[in-house]
């Protein structure tokens, strides 16, 4: 039987990331079978882990998806896999005001419903002692999680080491691993994470790196001695969206990355073949499809260049005439509108096949997990379906012509945010990134 654990943390900056980078080339070099998973709805992390594992990386959201769906991506994972790796996000108990008041979407909710033990990591920069209070406030606030051990991040000299070896032992937990500081170990960011893997220039350098610099600093044996059980029922893996169509063209490239590895693999399950193009290389989508999926991702860097490829243009705009199902979700919504100003006020031309204008220039952050209504059929649902997803972006609709509304909105906690996405013919979308269709009771 697979087994699992959850490496969480007390919060966002801990060194979540950089711990489970480096646990999965470890483990992968020490010759053990290791898949794994992100928390939440990432999209950056998931290729990271992918890399170092050189298998797909599930999302598992509890906020977003019903119960069986976590059961049936986690089961998958355990087939790839005898040990699984999941990766938390942000602080173990930070979530969302959920329609019941609760905080829903946390960390330690997912490990509860997974019933994993959980891998705590601790930045100890600038502190010893005090490390055993925070250790001792994470593991009794609910007696119902089970935890595996704790790794200290950034750890100085011998000194260090012992205090909070001595803190943790105070706070009856295991330490599994002292981690130095490794400044070459630092991952670029931008505005909506970390700089994705396909872009990370020398990626196996950093886990040669991250390899050689922990090869000494995890105890390996301990930390998968003391992962639990991976109990999910061997369900088949179902697509949680419906998919777009039978031979779907999927934009996959720098600037159309955030589409999520279980959603493909689920259409591809189901019969659907997807292909694969790039926008950024001017490249047309199959002229086959019979159905073609715009993700989001960062079009507004890549704005110039998406304007200038005709042959893309052409053929979007080609496929949308004869009726072919097209749809955007954030960045490929943005690239369906009129046109798109990036970040120095430049307006660039887009397909112009829905009446959207928006500016990167104009930023502000919209963030949150969102429920969507479905106000008339489409190739992922009946009308009335109801969705769950999430929204991240700092661009703004600066301007909006004739055209129907996709969705009827609300926040995680049931308010309304009225009509949202647009529609013209077989041509959709909006700034959400759907994930499942409606919970389970």
């Amino acid at each position: 039987m697979a087994r699992g654990l959850i490496i969480a943390a007390p919060s966002s900056g801990s060194g979540k990331t950089i711990t489970t980078l480096s646990l999965l080339a470890l483990l992968k070099a020490k010759g053990v079978a290791v898949a794994s998973c992100k928390a939440g709805p990432d999209y950056i992390d998931p290729e990271f882990h992918a890399a170092a594992t050189g298998l797909p990386c599930f999302n598992l959201d509890i906020w977003s998806m019903r119960a069986t769906s976590l059961d049936a991506l986690l089961a998958r994972q355990a087939t790839r896999g005898a040990l699984v790796i999941v990766e938390g996000v942000m602080g173990l108990f930070d979530g969302i005001p959920g329609l019941d008041g609760r905080n829903n979407g946390s960390c330690a909710q997912l490990a509860r419903k997974l019933d994993l033990p959980i891998l705590l990591v601790v930045n100890a920069k600038g502190q010893g002692a005090t490390a055993g209070a925070v250790l001792e406030g994470l593991t009794r606030h609910d007696p119902r999680l089970k935890f595996a051990g704790v790794v200290f991040n950034h750890v100085g000299g011998s000194v260090h080491r012992e205090i909070l070896a001595e803190a943790a032992k105070a706070a009856g937990i295991k330490v599994l691993g002292y981690l130095p500081r490794v400044d070459a170990l630092k991952v670029p960011e931008r505005h909506l994470g970390l700089v994705q893997a396909r872009e990370h220039k020398g990626l196996a350098q950093f886990y040669a790196t991250a390899r050689a610099s922990f090869a000494e600093s995890f105890d390996l044996d301990a930390i998968m001695a003391a992962a639990g059980p991976i109990t999910a029922p061997a369900v088949p893996l179902e697509p949680l969206i419906p998919p777009l169509g039978q031979r779907i063209a999927i934009a996959d490239d720098a600037a159309f990355a955030f589409s999520y590895s279980f959603q493909r693999e689920a259409w591809a399950a189901a019969g659907a073949e997807i292909l694969p193009f790039s926008p950024l290389a001017d490249e047309a989508p199959h002229k086959d499809a019979d159905a073609i999926f715009l993700p989001g991702g960062y079009p507004e860097l890549h704005a110039g260049r998406l304007a200038g490829n005709r042959r893309f243009m052409d053929a979007l705009r080609a496929a949308a005439a004869r009726g072919v199902p097209v749809y955007g979700e954030c960045g490929g919504y943005m690239v369906l509108g009129r046109g798109i100003v990036d970040a120095a006020g430049t307006r660039h031309a887009m397909a112009d096949l829905l009446p959207v204008e928006t500016s990167f220039a104009q930023r502000k952050l919209h963030l949150g997990y969102r429920q969507a209504k479905l106000l008339a059929a489409a190739p992922f649902g009946a009308a009335g379906t109801v969705f769950r997803g999430h929204e991240f972006h700092y661009a703004s609709i600066v301007s909006e012509g004739v055209g129907d509304a996709l969705f009827q909105a609300a926040d995680s906690r049931g308010r309304d945010l009225g009509v949202v996405g647009k529609r013209v013919g077989s041509v959709m979308g909006s700034f959400m990134h759907l994930i499942d269709r409606t919970l389970d009771a």
